[in-house]
């Protein structure tokens, strides 16, 4: 199984129709399986990994 790393968690709220009905949403985080170069699999979030990719 693969560690997740990162703190974000899925976000909720309303969508909202024209007339402004209210129905429950959910934005899940866009998680992403890495492996490392000792072989290890973390779950880090796509926008911690493009920011990795970056730095190194």
């Amino acid at each position: 199984m693969a560690k997740k790393i990162t703190s974000k968690k899925p976000l909720s709220g309303n969508l909202r129709s024209h007339s402004l009905r209210a129905t429950k949403h959910i934005r899940k985080p866009n998680l992403q399986k890495v492996t490392l170069d000792n072989g290890e699999t973390i779950r880090m979030s796509a926008r911690e990994l493009r920011t990795l990719k970056k730095v190194a």
